[in-house]
């Protein structure tokens, strides 16, 4: 890790030891953000940020994102935790308490490609992306001169479909030992097994071009550059069991016309993928992402 990243962090976790997130799913009803407030206020906590939204305010599901302040937060972490479990069971709450002081684990996967490897990283270091990105897994040697250039354990785990339940066996121990948080599949050119999906739901992030459902399989954008597109884009999702199928975080799309060939899409692709697995990593990261059903809501 770099002096200047270092640096950054303990600014970031200095600025923000009394802070705390609480994001809340439940049934719409009256009176929930009457009792979480009142809650924070008997807890001697400020609200610094609130956001909401609901689907229905008859028969609705009611999302809430809420950070708040409260002098000697560190200490208070699990007489805060443990009060607010009365207002999850009095509304039937799906709730997520993160204290700021406690900075996430991320473990990046990658492949053959690194450049949304490279963007994390270089968002990492220069203080954009606030999580520790505890260790990189790859199937391929290509990232690790640039992965220990910035002093991250980098791990070379060959995979391929014959051998993959050894390797995620594998992949599932080190996630353990590093107690990771979030996982980013940066490119990385496998299929998850059910059960390496299972053991983190909701915490690994896919990025895909989009050209999809059209231009599926092999060889998008050249199948593309002959059917004439004029837009190309990337999809950061949420990973499931069905194949690029999961909950959608975010997406973007740029222009192309005739005068680009297949390079020039590839190119373009390439630059879309790194700018929005980045910003679903960092929504994520910052606790912006609720997943209802099979779709997100962002604050």
């Amino acid at each position: 890790m770099s002096s200047y990243n270092n640096e950054q962090i303990q600014q970031y976790l200095t600025n923000n030891q009394n802070k705390a997130r609480l994001l809340v799913s439940c049934s719409d009803q009256p009176g929930i953000v009457s009792a979480i407030s009142t809650f924070l206020f008997e807890q001697g906590a400020n609200i610094v940020e609130s956001s909401q939204y609901t689907t229905d305010p008859s028969e609705g599901t009611f999302f809430l994102r809420i950070v708040f302040e409260s002098p000697g937060m560190k200490e208070k972490e699990e007489e805060i935790r443990e009060a607010f479990n009365d207002i999850g069971e009095q509304f039937s709450m799906k709730w997520k308490l993160t204290f700021l002081s406690n900075l996430k684990k991320t473990a990046i996967f990658a492949s053959k490609e690194v450049h949304c490897l490279r963007e994390l990283l270089y968002q990492w270091e220069s203080g954009d992306l606030m999580t520790d990105i505890a260790l990189v897994i790859s199937n391929h040697e290509t990232g690790r001169e640039i992965v220990e250039s910035f002093g991250i354990p980098f791990y070379y785990i060959p995979a391929n479909k014959d051998i993959r339940k050894e390797v995620e066996a594998e992949q599932l121990k080190l996630l353990e030992e590093y107690e990771v948080d979030v996982i980013v599949l940066a490119r990385y050119m496998q299929i998850l097994t059910p059960d390496f999906v299972a053991a983190h739901p909701s915490k690994i992030i896919n990025i895909h071009h989009s050209f999809l459902p059209a231009f599926i399989g092999a060889s998008p954008h050249k199948r593309a550059y002959e059917r004439g597109v004029k837009l190309i884009g990337a999809t950061s999702h949420y990973v499931t069991d069905d194949l690029d199928e999961g909950p959608i975080i975010e997406q973007d799309v740029i222009r192309v016309d005739h005068r680009n060939g297949v390079r020039d899409l590839k190119k373009k692709g390439r630059l879309i993928e790194r700018s929005v697995l980045t910003r679903a990593v960092k929504w994520d990261i910052e606790d912006r992402v609720i997943v209802h059903e099979n779709k997100t809501i962002v604050f």
